[in-house]
């Protein structure tokens, strides 16, 4: 699409980072599905049982000329915790490890800058552990997915997990809401 480029991102459950997503200004669509893995077209529950080597991923399709690569890794690190591995919060396993995505030289180069400026400031006391992995494929998750919390905000995991990120997400990034 013309002036709309896309960024892959794993930080955790897919339906908290797509509700995030979803809310900032210029992000034309976020899609929830699996990448970084080594099976094709794997299932929600084949990604579950770690076998897989996916991480849960969102795609990011986004107006470069309003929002750009950095920025948008800005929100992926305020609003996940990148020094654990395998794990956010209680959701654990390797299908919820961090990862940044990359497609060309300069976003892999914008990724490792963001990270080594993040550890120089010390805003996490333990060391960031985000890989940064060349983009391959990214498979689309089952449609139940797509627009989950949105669909289920009275749902106990929404309420308790995925609220409150998106809450602190609202109140921290107020000038990037839509």
């Amino acid at each position: 699409m013309n002036g709309i480029d896309k960024a892959y991102l794993a930080g955790g459950c897919f339906w908290c980072t797509e509700a995030i997503y979803k809310r900032l200004k210029g992000v034309v669509d976020v899609t929830p599905g699996y990448s970084g893995g080594n099976i094709k077209n794997p299932s929600y529950k084949e990604v579950c049982t770690g076998r897989t080597g996916h991480a849960e991923t969102i795609e990011v399709l986004y107006k470069a000329d309003e929002i750009n690569f950095n920025e948008l890794l800005e929100v992926f690190f305020k609003t996940h915790d990148p020094t654990t591995i395998n794990r956010q919060g209680n959701d654990i396993g390797a299908h919820y490890r961090s990862i940044v995505f990359f497609s060309n030289i300069n976003e892999k180069n914008i990724a490792n800058n963001y990270i080594e400026n993040l550890e120089k400031s010390n805003l996490f006391k333990n060391k960031i552990v985000t890989q940064v992995v060349k983009f391959d494929k990214f498979y689309k998750a089952e449609n139940y997915h797509e627009n989950y919390y949105e669909l289920n905000k009275n749902q106990p995991y929404c309420e308790i997990v995925i609220t409150p990120k998106v809450e602190k997400f609202q109140k921290n990034f107020k000038d990037k809401l839509v």
